[in-house]
């Protein structure tokens, strides 16, 4: 029953709807005569640039309200804080540049002058002491004066007669100088080199004929040979019987390797070993 009370009031409602809808959309008057619709122009459309899109984010928020009654509506507001406040650094600023209007007044480019020549003492301060640290640091890796000292021997050669064999200690080795003969000479010249175990000729281990230089230790297992002994005449090495020539090559015996040579320079009469 109140479903049909209500309907008998929505009555005049239902049937202009269906009057406007046989018309064609128009609205029909009580008379019974269509009125034709006002046609709405909309309003222009404003093209948002940078600069106005910019200018509408500072000034406030944009608030966009729409319904089905309604048209929509734009509105904006502006910032509810509007006192905001430029920051003030002058409380950091030198006096001289307080005033932007002064003639006098100091530039960038006198102050950084200035912070380039401190830098650039600074740099140069760094680099001396690190070169005196590093020249302090390889000074005591280096050799002390007494090791300096025994890495050379001088030997006034006139001091060792024809045919004899002087020892010397050189870096903590015994350094054979023998003065030979010309017999000696001539005899260790006519060896067949291709008969040794070490094959060098007797003028490839001397600078002067009649002056022999050799490290005093046998090459076999270090032992110190003995000088003028041996089968050859030379050096003899009573530990495992290893021979060796006038001119210190291996000639019988277990050791494998002729005697070394040291590096030596003539200086007139003085010899100087290392």
């Amino acid at each position: 029953m109140n479903v049909i009370a209500r309907s008998s009031n929505i009555a005049p409602y239902l049937k202009a709807s269906a009057t406007a809808v046989s018309n064609g959309g128009r609205i029909v008057t009580p008379t019974g005569k269509a009125q034709k619709a006002k046609i709405v122009v909309p309003a222009p459309v404003t093209r948002i640039l940078s600069d106005s899109l910019q200018q509408n984010i500072i000034s406030g928020p944009t608030r966009i309200s729409s319904s089905i009654s309604a048209s929509t509506q734009i509105q904006q507001s502006r910032l509810a804080h509007t006192d905001i406040q430029i920051p003030d650094f002058s409380h950091y600023r030198k006096d001289e540049t307080q005033d932007p209007t002064a003639k006098n007044r100091e530039t960038a480019p006198s102050r950084r002058i200035f912070s380039y020549v401190v830098a650039s003492g600074f740099s140069i301060a760094g680099a001396y002491g690190a070169k005196a640290f590093v020249h302090d640091l390889v000074s005591t890796m280096a050799a002390g004066a007494d090791v300096l000292a025994l890495s050379k021997i001088e030997v006034n050669l006139n001091d060792i007669p024809e045919g004899k064999n002087a020892v010397f200690k050189w870096r903590g080795k015994p350094v054979f100088i023998r003065h030979r003969t010309q017999a000696e000479i001539d005899k260790e010249s006519r060896v067949d080199v291709s008969t040794l175990r070490h094959p060098e000729a007797d003028s490839a281990r001397t600078q002067k004929p009649e002056w022999l230089i050799v490290i005093g230790v046998c090459t076999h297992l270090g032992c110190v040979p003995i000088a003028n002994a041996g089968d050859f005449g030379g050096y003899y090495c009573p530990c495992h019987g290893s021979h060796y020539d006038a001119s210190g090559r291996i000639r019988k015996g277990p050791a494998p390797l002729n005697l070394e040579i040291p590096y030596y320079e003539f200086q007139d009469n003085i010899l100087v070993v290392g």
